[in-house]
């Protein structure tokens, strides 16, 4: 080998060592999750993802969507995280136009009766064009149930009248609140801080 093929040579194998090796920051793996590890203990390999931030934002949401088939609610879930509690609302159709907004008093839809707060305050779902039921008048949701100790104290249906579905979250104080939409399957998702 001529001294020039051993320089070309020794060249890339010092190239390729510098990319194998230390180009990526400290404690990333190969396919760029990173690995911690409590003071003594070994880093295990295993992803880990910091918490998600609390929601802070209080105002009003709105989306406004015409000439669209209503979309069914066929269930409402919630479910507990270190920061907040999610609530999802499950479609059968598109995601429909909504408001998410604090209240202090609501009324049932259609009778106009008034809905217990339970002292406290209500993020209410109004969810356009929408139902929560089908085509023989039989609900597709009736109620979910809560479990103990989250922000989110009961969900309470205000409303399945004129293709408009309401949703109230009742809690103990205004919180931030964050909307999402999601597809396949469609649903709106709203996290609301602890």
């Amino acid at each position: 080998m001529t001294p020039f093929v051993r320089a070309a040579v020794a060249f890339l194998a010092c190239g390729a060592a510098l990319i194998s090796c230390g180009t990526a920051p400290p404690g990333a793996t190969s396919a760029g999750s990173t690995t911690s590890s409590a003071p003594g203990s070994p880093a295990t390999g295993t992803p880990t993802a910091a918490p998600a931030p609390s929601p802070t934002g209080t105002a009003p949401v709105q989306v406004e969507r015409d000439g669209i088939e209503p979309a069914t609610v066929t269930g409402v879930r919630v479910g507990r995280h270190p920061a907040y509690d999610r609530v999802v609302v499950d479609l059968d159709g598109d995601v429909p136009g909504y408001t998410v907004r604090w209240v202090r008093e609501l009324e049932q839809d259609g009778s106009g009766r008034p809905i217990d707060l339970n002292g406290g305050h209500a993020l209410h779902l109004r969810l356009t064009p929408a139902d929560a039921h089908d085509e023989d008048g039989v609900p597709t949701w009736t109620g979910t149930a809560v479990p103990p100790s989250g922000t989110v104290t009961a969900i309470a249906k205000t409303g399945d009248f004129e293709g408009v579905v309401g949703i109230a979250l009742l809690t103990g104080a205004v919180k931030g609140f964050e909307v999402r939409e999601l597809s396949d399957p469609p649903r709106l998702v709203v996290d609301v801080a602890h």
